[in-house]
């Protein structure tokens, strides 16, 4: 049996730290399907078809040392409708702190009720990503701030063109 398991999030930009989620959640599943939120009431730094982009770039090569099909895409709306869309069974969420736990315990709850055949697992970021958000890296890059140290090659080089267009 194919166990599907969908990590969602903005990935606005991609950073170590949702890196570091992919490599924890290969081990969990035979397909992830990454999806990038898209929500028409909030304004990006980077387009959805940008942030795609660069997950791919990122993640396929970590997919394929796992053996693990990766699917990258948009969706809108309700995570849990969109996880049954694709058939996963897996909801993959990615701890820093306690104040993550609290508020990911509550989506948890409330996804369950609507979905109980989904299954939220709690992947502990590693303590040398723990730090890193993608929205204090957009804030240092807007800043002119090193980010090298917070993200994926890829994303550096990105986000330097990005910036001076």
């Amino acid at each position: 049996m194919m166990r599907t398991a969908l990590y969602p999030g903005s990935f606005d930009p991609i950073t170590n730290g949702h890196v570091d989620m992919l490599e924890a959640s290969f081990r969990l599943c035979d397909r992830l399907v990454v999806a990038v939120g898209v929500h028409p009431s909030k304004t990006p730094l980077l387009a959805a078809p940008e942030r795609l982009r660069l997950i791919e770039e990122v993640a396929a090569p970590l997919a394929a040392a796992s053996g693990v099909a990766l699917e990258v895409r948009t969706f809108e709306g309700l995570v849990v409708a969109f996880a049954q869309e694709v058939g996963a069974t897996i909801l993959i969420r990615g701890l820093r702190d306690g104040t993550d736990l609290d508020y990911e315990m509550q989506m948890a709850g409330m996804n369950r009720t609507m979905a109980p055949a989904l299954q939220t697992v709690f992947l502990p970021a590693s303590p040398n990503v723990r730090h890193v958000t993608a929205t204090l890296v957009r804030q240092i890059a807007a800043m002119g701030g090193e980010i090298a140290p917070f993200v994926p090659a890829a994303v550096v080089a990105h986000l330097a063109w990005r910036i001076r267009a």
